[in-house]
């Protein structure tokens, strides 16, 4: 393969096809999970909590354990711990199938997360330790990014086909052969590495650090499960802020911290994370919201659904390509506000075809979304890693990714509680009792209209998409607003030349 002369040899090759695998088996799993969601919640009769966890406590290790991954994968060697993180994934992945109860399920998510962090950062790191020239490098995370676009396009119909054909177990189980053949190829294609000047271990951070993102999921998940001004939610919440607080004052006072603040006084470097975390927030998390829309709004069947989501992906599977070409007429900022006016737009008309129920006019959104998407995809971390020094770059790429994950995270965690807050309060406004709001929101209808006649469930179905519907445009139309702000921040920070 060549790119403008560099050519990527054989042994590079291969290198770069098992750490891409590695990276898409995290991509893979999350977006085939957000396709099965309604099937876990009719099978395992499980609250719109639950599903929340089911997500969340994946993310959330995920996210909280990638800093420290990378770290480890440092220190202590690449291959081996890239190993470590298939074998911790696919245990997971056999617990996930066997789980008798919600309960067990994100429990056992969580575990899945912390294999996926451990499968992750080393594999990015595999993939920079292999390739040295800048021309070959950029060949190279473009070969990755597009195998990362095609993973998102293929995994929502991959969902589906399993849920169809197989039941939602099957999409857990899928990854036990699948990491078998990942650790064959890592075994004979990789190479050890380390970095000898790898920083020391960072416990009180890691600590901290997730313990401020459990604290502040908690709240939000239990929040609108129990009530705002509960006691469990303000602890949720006051332990967030107090872990939070810690994590900061931990970081400032070490010499070689898991996070060195100082690159937040680097204004670029802000604009360029916070453009991650929104583009994160409020276009990629849509893998997980757009299928539990389709199918508690529409009444798509989980293959449908899968089907459904090809708009958006294709989107973001072409649209990086297209940003390559555009960052030589337009600055880096221009290309990330830009980036994320596409996603407001996207949310916005998303919003419109929901509430007028044009599944055409939906469609459209979801193109725009995922183009605005596509293109932040591959600019919000060359935007990133452009910011900041040479030898800062294994940090800024992490502190990158944590951002991604993280936003996915809040993402996913807010938008769910406005839309269960919206059908709550249309339920309630109904007459109808609170368990009929959570059936909906959780996609556990059939529990709900279990003692009804044939003619009452037809109506009560309606509603209930109507419901689910109503309660989706106010989300997508929060996303919207969440994505402009987030624009007119990024102009304000990136439009300034200089770093301070």
């Amino acid at each position: 393969m060549t790119a403008r002369g560099a050519k990527i040899g054989i042994g590079q090759l291969l290198t770069l096809l098992a750490g891409s695998a590695g990276c898409a088996m995290t991509v893979l799993d999350t977006n085939i999970v957000a396709v099965i969601l309604p099937s876990v919640a009719r099978d395992l009769n499980a609250s719109f909590a639950d599903i929340e966890w089911v997500v969340s406590s994946y993310v959330l290790t995920f996210a909280s354990l990638l800093l420290p991954a990378g770290a480890i994968a440092d220190r202590f060697g690449r291959r081996r711990i890239f190993l470590v993180g298939i074998g911790v994934f696919a245990m997971a992945s056999l617990l996930c199938g066997w789980a008798p109860s919600a309960a067990m399920l994100y429990g056992a998510r969580a575990l899945q997360g912390a294999g996926a962090a451990f499968l992750l950062a080393p594999a990015l790191a595999v993939i920079g330790h292999a390739f040295h020239e800048e021309r070959l490098r950029n060949r190279a995370w473009a070969i990755w990014g597009g195998i990362m676009g095609l993973t998102m396009v293929v995994a929502p119909l991959l969902g589906g086909l399993i849920a169809f054909a197989l039941g939602w177990r099957w999409a857990f189980f899928i990854n036990l052969p699948i990491c078998l053949l990942l650790a064959g190829a890592v075994f004979r294609w990789i190479d050890e590495s380390r970095d000898a000047d790898a920083r020391a271990l960072d416990p009180w951070g890691m600590v901290l650090f997730s313990t401020a993102m459990f604290g502040f999921t908690f709240g939000l998940i239990n929040g609108q499960a129990h009530g705002w001004f509960g006691l469990l939610t303000l602890m949720g919440f006051a332990g967030g802020v107090t872990a939070a607080g810690c994590f900061v004052y931990a970081e400032s006072v070490q010499s070689r911290p898991m996070l060195d603040l100082k690159l937040f006084r680097i204004r670029r470097f802000v604009g360029a994370v916070l453009a991650m975390f929104a583009y994160a927030s409020c276009a990629q998390v849509m893998t997980s919201l757009l299928p539990l829309y389709m199918q508690n709004g529409v009444g798509y069947t989980p293959l449908q659904a899968g089907v459904s989501m090809l708009p958006f992906g294709v989107a973001m599977l072409v649209l990086p390509q297209i940003g390559r070409r555009l960052e030589r007429f337009f600055t880096a900022e221009q290309v990330l506000v830009g980036g994320l006016l596409l996603v407001s737009g996207g949310d916005a008309i998303l919003a419109w075809g929901v509430h007028v129920a044009s599944i055409w006019l939906t469609f459209g959104g979801m193109i725009v979304l995922g183009s605005g998407g596509g293109l932040l995809n591959g600019e919000t971390q060359k935007a990133v890693m452009s910011a900041v020094p040479r030898d800062r770059a294994g940090m800024a790429s992490g502190i990158s990714t944590t951002s991604r994950f993280s936003g996915i995270l809040l993402g996913f965690t807010v938008l769910s509680t406005v839309l269960a807050a919206s059908i709550h309060g249309a339920v309630a406004e109904s007459g109808r009792l609170s368990g009929f709001a959570d059936a909906v929101a959780s996609g556990d209808l059939p529990s709900a209209l279990i003692d009804l006649n044939a003619q009452a469930g037809e109506l009560a179905t309606a509603y209930a998409h109507t419901a689910y519907s109503n309660g989706f445009a106010t989300v997508m139309l929060m996303a919207a607003g969440m994505a402009s702000l987030s624009a007119l921040i990024i102009h304000i920070l990136m439009g300034h030349s200089g770093t301070d």
